[in-house]
């Protein structure tokens, strides 16, 4: 691969990449290769697919590219032939002779294919008119499935690095800056910190500057970050350029979790591909300024999501916060100038600078301005990655994109902003996503995991989980978060095994107060919003367990039974047989029986029941 000794090389190259493809008349396979897909079983799929192409001696007239994650995760391993945008999902091995036979070479529809939507049951086509993407407005992350992320030309023919060439050669540092300010971008991280002054802050300190990456996205069911590193890692390395520029640094990590190692594959050969080019390292593009970026991998510590925590593992040292009285941007990594930003916010830049500021700053509401990707996921009929205009609703995230809930079943509530977030209810459907709204109901906007959860969750549940989860996760540095987190996790899970005493909600909320006034970081402040929030839409649910000791999602083992209502029992025995400690008897269509003695409270009658027979008391 040779070097880009210019500006003009640039462009050439990527004018010959594009008209290249503009020329042929080849067949476009998008294929998910992403972590997702890839676990449904996307390399049986692309081997049974070669190997039909190659027998029916079509090789030569189809392009197969991998690309990652296509943001319908569920659906997956999916697969769209361009132009058209054809849709399959859940493709398998076996249906690949039919979709070559039908779709590749005869220009049909592999019917069996086709999407349904499970709302309205009707049969979709085109990837363009599914509502799941139809509804969302993907500027950050609508080009994965043109890009193979091992292949930078992928990402050159979509207008790759020329905002940071713009950048380089017509730009000054302040003219960036400015323009970032102005857009209006926050950090995507969870904190919604304003981009441009963190970057204006950061320039003015002297001293060896650092400009950062946080790719530790730690947050349970969040994984809007690794998606955007497997599959278009070149435009957080080009956002990174960018802010490198800006304030004038020549050093980038970015610190990414142990547990993406797909995302960390991808990154590797696009830093290794930038340089080869470059359009990374020293004197970029002819231009004078140096600037390279190197990985480095966490241990999996969720407190390593905070900046000083963050920097403190970059040095070696144990992941451990320190107060911020003393910010990052003064004094950070090796207690130089240091700019940190997630994945999301350097993917930004870079379409902030392409498209202008005034164009950034129409989508959004007044002060969050861009669009936001979050990972929808539980108890939702449309699980996967979206990405919509700041200021959109609950409501038509969870329900138009989303689905609504699976089975019928009730929504009860939405899970905003990973373990530090709150849980928000069905009368706030309606409010605009957004940093400060969130904070108005509790909770926050965190990295984007979006958990919703159905009449069947305990809430009292979800909050000594998230609880459990962060005091595991505690660095135990400080009292209120270490002792904190702990005393109330003790009485989430009393209250859980039906030993719950009054005072004790009381006591739960004083707590909470008090850890979110006098922890030393983001992890502890945040820590309580689970059950503060709980405790606030849901304070029947606790009184229920305290004083009735029953569990009314039926959830908490100690404080519920199952039984079989008579008069709606048909007595078509199929609990009985998916029963696996035998406990449910009776003769055939006459009302059948449960053995309190036998029976493991497993639920798995309660979730097969068609009739409605088996109750929860």
């Amino acid at each position: 691969m040779s070097r880009l000794e210019n500006r003009e090389a640039l462009k050439k190259f990527r004018e010959a990449i594009k008209a290249g493809r503009q020329q042929s008349k080849k067949k476009l396979i998008s294929l998910c290769a992403g972590s997702g897909c890839g676990a449904y079983g996307t390399a049986k799929v692309h081997q049974a697919l070669t190997a039909e192409l190659s027998r029916q001696n079509l090789q030569d007239q189809v392009e197969i590219k991998l690309s990652c994650c296509h943001g319908f995760c569920q659906k997956g391993p999916i697969m769209v032939i361009h132009p058209e945008r054809i849709f399959y999902p859940q493709v398998k091995e076996e249906h690949i002779p039919e979709v070559v036979e039908k779709t590749i070479k005869n220009g049909k529809l592999a019917d069996s294919l086709i999407f349904k939507d499970p709302t309205t049951k009707e049969k979709i086509v085109h990837e363009q008119d599914i509502p799941f993407y139809k509804l969302q407005q993907r500027v950050i992350f609508g080009n994965n499935s043109l890009i193979d992320p091992t292949n930078m030309e992928d990402y050159l023919a979509v207008g790759g690095y020329t905002a940071m060439e713009k950048a380089l050669f017509d730009m000054g540092s302040e003219q960036i800056i400015d323009q970032i300010k102005a857009s209006g971008l926050r950090g995507r991280g969870g904190g919604g910190f304003p981009t441009g002054i963190k970057w204006e802050t950061c320039r003015r300190h002297e001293g060896r500057r650092y400009v950062i990456c946080n790719a530790d996205e730690g947050d349970p069911g969040a994984y809007m970050d690794r998606i955007l590193l497997e599959g278009n890692p070149h435009c957080v390395i080009e956002g990174m350029i960018i802010g490198a520029i800006a304030i004038q640094s020549h050093d980038g990590y970015v610190y990414v979790r142990h547990e993406y190692p797909l995302a960390v594959t991808n990154l590797e050969i696009a830093l290794k591909s930038a340089r080869e080019k470059g359009l990374l390292g020293n004197n970029i593009l002819g231009s004078g300024f140096d600037f390279d970026i190197q990985i480095s991998r966490g241990g999996g510590a969720f407190v390593c999501g905070e900046s000083t925590a963050l920097m403190a593992s970059l040095e070696g040292k144990p992941g451990r916060p320190r107060a911020k009285y003393v910010h990052t941007v003064a004094k950070g990594f090796r207690d130089d100038p240091s700019n940190l930003n997630n994945v999301e916010t350097w993917a930004n830049v870079p379409l902030v600078i392409n498209k202008g500021a005034d164009w950034y700053s129409q989508i959004g509401t007044k002060t969050s301005k861009g669009t936001k990707i979050f990972s929808l996921v539980g108890k939702v009929n449309n699980t996967g990655l979206v990405e919509v205009p700041m200021g959109t609703s609950l409501r038509k995230i969870i329900f138009d994109i989303g689905g609504g809930i699976p089975k019928n079943k009730k929504f009860k509530a939405v899970q905003t902003g990973g373990p530090s977030g709150g849980c928000i209810p069905e009368q706030f459907l309606d409010v605009g996503v957004d940093y400060d709204e969130l904070l108005k109901l509790g909770s926050i906007m965190g990295s984007g995991g979006m958990i919703v959860m159905d009449q069947d969750t305990c809430m009292v549940d979800v909050a000594r989980y998230f609880i459990e989860f962060l005091k595991e996760e505690s660095c135990g540095q400080c009292n209120p978060c270490r002792e904190g987190i702990k005393q109330m996790l003790e009485i989430l899970t009393d209250i859980c095994q039906g030993h719950g005493k009054e005072g004790d909600i009381e006591l739960l909320e004083e707590l909470g107060g008090m850890i979110q006034k006098f922890a030393l970081c983001g992890l502890g402040t945040s820590a309580p919003n689970p059950v503060l929030t709980t405790i606030l839409y849901f304070r029947e649910e606790y009184e229920a367990h305290i004083r009735d000791k029953k569990c009314p999602a039926g959830v908490c083992k100690n404080l519920f039974h199952y039984d079989i209502a008579e008069d709606l029992c048909t007595g078509c025995g199929l609990c009985a047989k998916k029963c696996p400690k035998n406990a449910i008897t009776g003769e055939k269509k006459k009302p059948h029986k449960l053995n309190q003695d036998e029976c493991i409270k497993c639920g798995i009658c309660y979730e097969g029941c068609k009739f409605g027979a088996i109750v929860i008391k």
